[in-house]
């Protein structure tokens, strides 16, 4: 069955064409376009204008990366009118471009810090857009957060993942020099391992997998002999992963359920979860937590695999709305390792007994599959991606990336165990 994307691009995406207009818009984007231009004078890239203006602190340096603006009125008013959002929105609209999306995106991350004055920092709760009550992670509201990333189609996602259908951090044997396509099924394999090893998953094992992907994880787990159960809440997902189980032979020892991680019951001595809990929402880890502990057998270890954010930054924004929330990820959220640990430590006799920093190696992931994306523009415009579409998900490769090549985000892989066990 093949799924026409044209069906999930909505008003919201479409309109983006259409900037905001009206009196206080009209003043937010002269601000906006002061302090934009104050910012770029002293980052290490370029900013060209259909003028022939050019700035930045590397204006004349062909080597800096290079945002051009197309149309900067329209750009203004965004940023005006939507902050970070109108940002994204802006590429969407084709109102700016960059040769190297990543690299300029890069730029801006590293200075995350510094990017709107401090007075302005104060006063963000005043004028940051907040959280749709709509996109909280209850039970109900989880499965449509899931079905509006994950049920967007199938076939959409391998065009840019390769034929593990891995959708989370690689672990590559190094980084340097750049892996290259042919080596990401490998990395996908041993970061896969790598997590299997920590939950001690071999012959004999009761896992349970609280986030199916599209069943890879699953049949690595059963290939060692173990049995697993594993739980999603998007029903293609489901339908792939399922078949995918089948065609490696492994159907008699793998189950796909459609559920909830809060409906689950028995009794499991590991429980692994990757790149799953940014899905849970910040109000609700505490109940994450407690769940994995009461499925855990005596002695059982819980293994996850968690994109993080320092501390601080993860308290200023866990209330703001992002555009990653707006278009890619509703619901989402990144805890800080910090968070996790003191939420581990307040609700659970758990404990957080390993940690594994691989922050690297998501940036070189992320890098491969938008190249792949990009190369498969035209059998995504076959899935009814059009361009606003084509661009949405460029920019959110490329942001992503861009968090992990500045350090600003990292993905870590953390063992939890029973705080009474040796």
């Amino acid at each position: 069955m093949t799924t026409d994307l044209s069906d999930h691009i909505s008003p919201a995406r479409t309109g983006v064409e259409r900037p905001p207009t009206g009196p206080r818009t009209a003043v937010a984007a002269s601000v906006a376009d002061r302090l934009f231009r104050r910012a770029v004078r002293r980052l290490p890239l370029r900013v060209e204008y259909p003028d022939g203006l050019a700035l930045g602190r590397m204006p004349d340096d062909p080597s800096a990366p290079l945002l051009v603006l197309h149309r900067p009125g329209d750009f203004a008013t965004r940023l005006g009118a939507a902050g970070l959002i109108g940002f994204g929105e802006s590429y969407m609209a084709g109102e700016w471009s960059a040769p190297d999306l990543a690299a300029v995106l890069t730029v801006f991350a590293a200075d995350i810090e510094n990017l709107v004055p401090p007075v302005l920092q104060r006063l963000r709760r005043l004028y940051v857009a907040k959280h749709p009550r709509t996109e909280r992670n209850t039970r109900r509201g989880s499965r449509g957060n899931i079905a509006r990333h994950y049920d967007l189609s199938n076939e959409f996602f391998a065009l840019f993942l390769d034929e593990t259908m891995t959708y989370s951090s690689a672990l590559f044997p190094t980084t340097t020099p750049p892996p290259r396509w042919s080596d990401l099924a490998g990395a996908q394999e041993r970061k896969m391992d790598r997590i299997l090893d920590a939950a001690q998953v071999g012959p004999g094992t009761r896992m349970l997998e609280i986030g199916t992907g599209w069943g890879a994880l699953a049949v690595r787990a059963a290939e060692r002999g173990a049995t697993v159960r594993s739980v999603t809440l998007s029903v293609e997902q489901q339908r792939l992963a399922r078949e995918r189980i089948a065609a490696a032979g492994a159907a008699d020892r793998v189950q796909v359920d459609l559920s909830d991680y809060r409906e689950i019951t028995g009794e499991y001595d590991a429980v692994i979860s990757v790149e799953m809990i940014e899905a849970v929402g910040c109000e609700y880890l505490d109940t994450y937590f407690l769940a994995v502990r009461q499925l855990l057998a005596p002695r059982g270890r819980a293994a996850l695999q968690v994109i993080t954010m320092p501390h601080h930054r993860m308290l200023a924004t866990r209330n703001t709305y992002t555009w990653i929330q707006k278009y890619i990820f509703p619901g989402g959220f990144l805890p800080s390792a910090r968070l996790l640990a003191d939420t581990v430590g307040r609700h659970t006799d758990l404990r957080v007994s390993e940690r594994f920093s691989m922050g690297g190696h998501y940036a070189q992931t992320l890098r491969l599959w938008r190249e792949q994306f990009t190369r498969n523009a035209a059998p995504a415009a076959d899935l009814g991606a059009d361009p606003v579409f084509r661009r949405m998900w460029e920019f959110y490769l490329a942001y992503a990336e861009a968090g992990f090549r500045s350090g600003y985000l990292d993905v870590e892989q953390f063992l939890l165990t029973r705080g009474d066990e040796e």
